[in-house]
Order: C-alpha cells, then structure tokens, then sequence
C-alpha cells in the first residue's frame, strides 16, 4: 500500500481532536474540500439531495492541482483542511477529490473524529453501461497510480477493457476558467480520439474538475462517448452516511442556507465559477491552512 512510508511524516502533525469529542449537532455543516474549483460539481449534487443542510466549502487553490503532487503532500493537505474544517463545527466532510480520495482517505478517516465520503471513478456504472465492452478513464495522474484504483478496476471491470488516460493540464484549464477554448477543446481531442479509436463507448470523468468539459467533450466526440460522473451518486452517500448517524439537517421550509466559500488563493475564480455554476452571488473567504510540506515552502522559499 503507498501508505506505509506515510505516517511517519504524517503523525508529526498535531491533531487537537480528542476521541470522545462531543458528537456534533444535525444543524452543523457539512464540509466539502476539493483541490480546486472542481468539487463545486459535487456542492451541486449534494445542495440538490440535501437542500437543507449549511455547507461550508474549501477551495485549495493555492496547491492546485493534487495531480501532479507526490502522496505525502496529498495526505498531507487533506488532513490539514479536515482538521480545520472540524475546527469550523463541520458534523462531516466530503472529500470531493479523486486525486484526494485516492491517496489519502484511509489515513484520513482513522484521524478525523467526524464522517467521511469520497469520490472514485465511475468503474462499475462505466463497466454496466458499456455496450462496445471498451471504456475510457479520464483522471489525473495520481488517481491512476494509486493502489485504490487499481483495486477498483479488479473489482468492478469484469469483461470491460479500461483505457486509462492522465488528464494533464485540464485542471489547470477549469482553474484558469477556461472550459471551451480551441487549444482546450485540441487537448481534449488528443486524449479521446485514441479511445474512440479502439472502440469506446463509455467515458469515466475521473476528477470532479471534469463534468466542467461535458459540452466540450460531447462536441469534441461528437456525442459518441456517454459520460460517467458520480456527483449524485456521492450525495446519496452523503445522504446514508448522515441518516445513519442521525445527523441529518431537519426539513425547513426556509430557503437553503448559503454555502460557505473558502479559498487558500484570491477565490475569484472560485466566486465567478460559483455563480455560473450554481447561480449564488456569495463571497469567497481567502484562509490560510498550513501542513508541513507548506509551511517548509514558506519558511524556505528558495
């Protein structure tokens, strides 16, 4: 498993949280974190299941993308950010990252004190719907190599052949905002042309930064690949883990509460795809989350 060479490292950060914390309210919020900008695709699906819950939502844009980063920095992020979002009163959190979720959420659930859901790739509904028996996998570098997905493909592939494809460069374009343009759309051809090629039908969005390009791909393809996102999926998660734990938020007959925005970078971004995306004209909280490997960034900057 990758994270054996881990917790050394990792256990040097304090986790102020005690065992027999008090159990949180059903009235606290729910904490949502994704490398960037792409868990607002998650946000949607759980503000659309769950329309009574308060959210608070964390950007880590400063660090984007996850992709790219080694395992240590992963875990060490997602940590940092699930401490101080129990730190904010968060009854429990949603790490709407595969990159994240891959890397990370095992060590992560054993140290936060509160629930956890992730996100991984849409294997088994991708396998199901499949009727070339030929799939593609679209996610980040990370996502791939990691042992969670590779056990995912064992478990779930059956007859389906996977093609797996690094996404290099589209988390940088969603984050820049750029969800349409020709050098874009060319990038994305270069990925999906080849499984097309060898017969797919099927594509899996293997990032939550991704369902940002389904008009993209869909025009790129020619609307020959049926997309894969599990956002609802993970908020009927969502939804179970909370009803389990008796922590659901009663029905009100109030509007939804606003999300929360957080932001570790300026957060426009964040707020301009905020209201394209769900409509809310809401301000972006600019924090400072540290985890070992920043705060040797900082202290170090050479």
């Amino acid at each position: 498993m990758i994270f054996r060479s881990i917790p050394a490292r990792v256990a040097r950060m304090t986790t102020p949280y005690a065992p027999d914390s008090p159990a949180p309210s059903a009235r606290a919020p729910i904490g949502v974190f994704d490398s960037g900008l792409g868990g607002l695709s998650v946000l949607r699906a759980v503000r659309e299941r769950l329309p009574d819950e308060a959210l608070v939502y964390v950007a880590d844009s400063r660090h984007a993308p996850y992709g790219p980063r080694d395992d240590v920095f992963i875990v060490e992020r997602t940590l940092a950010i699930g401490e101080w979002l129990v730190a904010q009163g968060a009854k429990a959190l949603v790490v709407a990252c595969n990159t994240a979720t891959a890397q990370s959420i095992a060590i992560v659930r054993e140290r936060l004190p509160i629930p956890l859901v992730g996100v991984e790739p849409g294997i088994k509904p991708a396998a199901l719907h499949s009727k070339t028996r030929v799939a593609g996998v679209l996610a980040t570098q990370a996502t791939l190599r990691s042992a969670r997905f590779e056990a995912l493909l064992a478990r779930h592939a059956a007859d389906c052949r996977f093609l797996c494809q690094p996404g290099h460069g589209l988390v940088e374009a969603i984050e820049r905002g750029d969800t349409g343009s020709p050098a874009l759309r060319a990038l994305l051809a270069s990925y999906l042309e080849p499984m097309l090629e060898a017969g797919a039908d099927t594509l899996v969005l293997g990032c939550t930064h991704y369902p940002f390009l389904g008009a993209a791909i869909r025009d790129v393809t020619r609307n020959r690949l049926h997309l894969i996102d599990t956002g609802d999926a993970i908020a009927r998660q969502l939804a179970r883990v909370l009803d389990e734990r008796g922590l659901r938020a009663p029905a009100s007959p109030r509007p939804a509460p606003l999300p929360r925005f957080c932001s570790t970078s300026d957060g426009r971004q964040l707020q301009a795809l905020a209201a394209t995306l769900l409509g809310l004209d809401a301000p972006v909280e600019s924090v400072t989350i540290s985890s070992p490997s920043t705060a040797a960034s900082a202290a170090d900057p050479a």
